[in-house]
């Protein structure tokens, strides 16, 4: 199976999109290979491609004094981008990071509103696209709003458990706002239980 090929059995498996939409797209996508701790989009770039992950694993973060911060990380059949800089062509705050050898087949922005001018099915994938980004940044936000680092663990732990297979615990602790040796502890306290 090709690359092409993934992308676009996901495309028509998981949407509406057809055949017709896929190949009108096709002439746009590339190929790219990333080792891991390769760099997607790196801060103060301009996020100029979105991704669509054949296989591997990124994360997504930002510097606060130093330190790095998760907020995201992204497997299989989801999508690599900044989506604020890619829609608006301004410099990124966010390093996206490939965390395993990844493959990616990616688009620009242009190849993007090409779809959208000749399908409107493409601009309504567009649309649940965008959809889904906010409700995944609103998820995220009301998790540091209303639960506690235990619960949000907890809650990663019900929702996404293979997370804990391929991810560095180091990265869990921070993505999820506790320091390692809290997130060590928390998982000892819950291991008891």
């Amino acid at each position: 199976m090709s690359d092409f090929q993934i992308f676009k059995n996901w495309l028509t498996k998981v949407s509406f999109l057809t055949e017709k939409d896929c190949s009108l797209f096709e002439p746009y996508l590339a190929t790219q290979n990333y080792k891991a701790k390769e760099y997607f989009l790196s801060e103060n770039k301009i996020c100029k491609e979105i991704g669509f992950l054949n296989h591997g694993c990124f994360r997504t973060y930002y510097l606060n004094e130093g330190k790095e911060i998760n907020t995201q990380f992204i497997f299989e059949n989801e999508f690599v981008v900044d989506f604020d800089s890619f829609l608006q062509e301004k410099p990124s705050r966010y390093c996206i990071q490939a965390l395993e050898d990844a493959q990616v087949v990616t688009f620009n922005l242009q190849a993007l509103q090409n779809a959208y001018s000749q399908s409107q099915n493409w601009e309504r994938f567009g649309r649940i696209m965008a959809e889904h980004s906010y409700k995944m940044t609103t998820e995220r936000v009301e998790s540091f709003l209303f639960l506690d680092g235990e619960q949000r663990y907890l809650d990663l732990l019900k929702n996404q458990p293979l997370i804990f297979n391929r991810i560095p615990l180091y990265h869990i602790a921070s993505y999820i706002g506790l320091e390692r040796e809290s997130l060590s502890r928390l998982r000892k306290k819950i291991a008891h239980q």
